[in-house]
């Protein structure tokens, strides 16, 4: 049996995946009983003995770290994570130009993880926590095969990739605001700049580079584990923290008393590089740069989702970030 969820996609997508289908079908020596594309080069693929999630990688070399990187955190004692397994096929796993891996299927619970209860928010903390005391033990070893995790020189090309959208999204935004938002970033990069040696105070890790809701999974039997690194890079633990602030403030009204209540926050309330870094409107430039790169704006979903991020918390967020000068100034 297959499935196919052909609601979500287009006749072209069916037609690559009845491809990749068949080719599953001529290099897997276990019979293939479900196939369900999740996203374009993620696969739920069950046989009559195994279930696995199939994913693609664009070299070789991407999906061996991915491999090798999963097997040294179980290795050092991270075991919160899937594994990278070995199915029964003819030859390694290439389809079009792409490299697939078969990754451990982790049964979900009923109830998908997400930033809205303060329990999933300190659990997640933790477990990124308990992440980065890992790859600490092992960061020196992957200097060579990861590059470093560069904050402010990202963010300063995410601020004028934004800026130069500015005739396009002020169709949909505020000038008044855009300029709030503008100003609040180059406050942050500003601020940043002046104390970025702070921020690497503290010992070098493997960041994950990603912490969003999704990629925070709870098996059916209750445990939290961290998955997804596609985006690993070397840098200080901030930079995750900041990332993971970032993703559940609007959960918490944007108040820093929240947010400084869990422990792996507490440590940066006083800490100016930090503080800075709060206020830079990552989601916004990063959604609204991504909807008119990808040319997504003609889907009314999605361009109803950016400028709601935008506007909806925007009297919410500028207190905060008010408050944030406050305490800086």
């Amino acid at each position: 049996m297959k499935a196919i969820n052909r609601s979500a996609n287009k006749k072209g997508d069916d037609d690559y995946y009845n491809r990749l289908f068949s080719y599953f079908q001529s290099q897997f020596y276990e019979k293939i009983i479900q196939f369900v594309p999740l996203r374009k080069t993620v696969i739920f693929l069950r046989t009559e003995q195994n279930t696995y999630i199939i994913k693609g990688y664009s070299t070789n070399s991407r999906l061996k770290l991915q491999e090798v990187f999963t097997d040294t955190l179980k290795k050092e004692g991270f075991t919160k994570t899937y594994s990278y397994l070995t199915p029964l096929v003819k030859d390694q796993l290439f389809f079009e130009g792409t490299y697939f891996g078969c990754i451990e299927y982790l049964i979900p619970h009923k109830t998908a993880f997400s930033f809205h209860t303060e329990k999933n928010r300190q659990e997640g903390l933790e477990l990124l926590e308990q992440f980065h005391q890992t790859t600490s033990l092992f960061e020196a070893r992957y200097r060579t095969l990861l590059p470093k995790g560069h904050l402010l020189e990202k963010w300063t090309d995410r601020l004028n990739m934004f800026t130069a959208n500015f005739p396009f999204i002020k169709y949909f935004i505020n000038e008044l605001v855009l300029a709030d938002m503008v100003s609040w970033a180059k406050w942050a990069l500003a601020g940043m700049e002046k104390k970025y040696r702070h921020f690497f105070k503290d010992p070098l890790v493997i960041l994950h580079g990603d912490v969003a809701h999704h990629n925070f999974l709870r098996d059916h039997m209750g445990s939290l584990h961290l998955i997804d690194f596609d985006l690993i890079c070397i840098g200080p633990p901030a930079f995750d923290y900041l990332q993971y602030a970032n993703r559940i403030l609007p959960s918490i009204d944007w108040s820093f008393e929240k947010l400084i209540k869990h422990n792996q926050m507490k440590k940066y309330a006083h800490e100016e590089a930090f503080l800075y870094a709060l206020a830079y409107p990552a989601d916004i430039f990063r959604e609204w740069n991504r909807l008119i790169r990808e040319k997504s704006y003609t889907d009314s979903v999605k361009l109803k989702q950016v400028t709601d991020l935008s506007i909806k918390q925007y009297y919410a967020r500028k207190r905060f970030v008010d408050h944030l000068q406050e305490i800086v100034k």
